[in-house]
């Protein structure tokens, strides 16, 4: 199992540095920068300076913000820059946020990204071969480009694209057409077992491909800290975000398979009244049962075994170092993370609705 960890959301630029060191010092296999208040690919930038063996990438930036051709010239260049050690994480968002936020139109998200990776790798093989642009799709076109525009070949392999998913949609195309999946946290077992799972065996098949070769990660709540006093803290963190997040329609479907229909509905009723302080109150520990992990750091590694043996093959530790000693403590974490085994390894039984 590989183990990954994240710049935290509201960090700034300037922390990505030490960020970096201090991480691939420690071992971990992959460093994520988020796309939340900050531009990614900036980070991302320094990052890569100031790494030299860890897997770096976007966890993950928002593709429709962007155009295929501009989305796949931040990869070349940070793939080059890092030396090949860069992977695109890259999801739709939703309507709202695109048409609202980013003031982008929005249609189709499951066939439009189809055709984005598409014209991504249409980019990167113009540019690695020199040949005449030639990609024309219902919703992206790619058939002009010229010496001066051409940054031409890199030394390394196009970057990995692997994509948020949600639904069984794009979980299904990020197994088929991208390289795997980064499943958001606001997911109940028993979607991600009984809809999500299927769709990712199903979209490999079509490409030929087996699942353990395929970036797997994400999927769930993880919440943990040092001492029991602080994980109460840090409960009261997660239930906040998970009521924000229960809010929002497009987690529904989980949440109806986790029996929690009326608990969706009134907390998007909530939020739009933004009682936030009365949606806390509703995520019970029956609730936190069925989307998190919760536990001390020395409860936390054989609690993820139970829930992702056997079927991601990477799992981002969030922990923060408050003293030298900590240091020490998570890297024995870390390993006991990477005895668990990964898809296909041993044989899972799906998690009950």
């Amino acid at each position: 199992m590989r183990v990954t960890c994240g710049l935290h959301p509201h960090r700034k630029m300037a922390e990505a540095p030490a960020f970096a060191r201090k991480r691939e010092a420690m071992g971990f296999d992959g460093l994520w920068v988020p796309e939340a208040q900050h531009n990614p690919f900036t980070a991302l930038a320094l990052v890569a300076e100031h790494s030299e063996h860890a897997r770096i990438g976007s966890n993950v930036t928002v593709a429709f913000a962007r155009s295929p051709y501009v989305m796949a010239n931040h990869g070349w260049d940070l793939q080059e820059y890092s030396g090949g050690r860069f992977i695109i994480g890259m999801g739709t968002q939703v309507k709202g946020h695109n048409e609202r936020r980013f003031s982008v139109p929005w249609g189709p998200p499951n066939p439009r990204l189809r055709e984005y990776i598409e014209m991504m790798r249409a980019c990167w093989h113009t540019w690695r071969t020199g040949e005449k642009p030639n990609y024309e799709g219902q919703y992206y076109r790619y058939t002009l480009d010229a010496w001066n525009w051409n940054p031409g070949p890199i030394d390394y392999p196009d970057p990995p694209i692997v994509l948020a998913a949600v639904r069984p949609l794009n979980t299904r195309l990020g197994a088929e057409v991208g390289d795997g999946v980064l499943w958001h946290r606001m997911m109940s077992w028993a979607y991600r077992d009984q809809v999500l799972v299927p769709a990712l065996e199903e979209g490999a098949r079509r490409a030929g491909k087996d699942p353990k070769d395929l970036v797997i990660a994400g999927g769930g709540f993880v919440v943990t800290a040092k001492t029991e006093e602080k994980l109460v803290a840090e409960l009261a963190e997660l239930k906040r975000w998970m009521s924000f997040y229960a809010s929002t329609r497009s987690y529904h479907d989980a949440m109806i398979m986790a029996g929690l229909e009326d608990e969706a509905m009134l907390l998007h009723r909530l939020s739009i009244e933004q009682k936030w302080d009365e949606m806390v109150k509703i995520i019970d520990d029956d609730f936190l049962e069925k989307f998190a992990i919760v536990g001390t750091w020395d409860e936390i590694a054989g609690k993820m075994r139970d829930v992702y043996g056997g079927l991601n093959t990477e799992i981002q530790l969030r922990m923060e170092i408050e003293d030298p000693d900590d240091e020490e403590h998570i890297k024995e974490i870390m390993a006991e993370v990477r005895t668990i085994p990964t898809y296909g390894e041993i044989e899972r039984t799906p998690a009950a609705a």
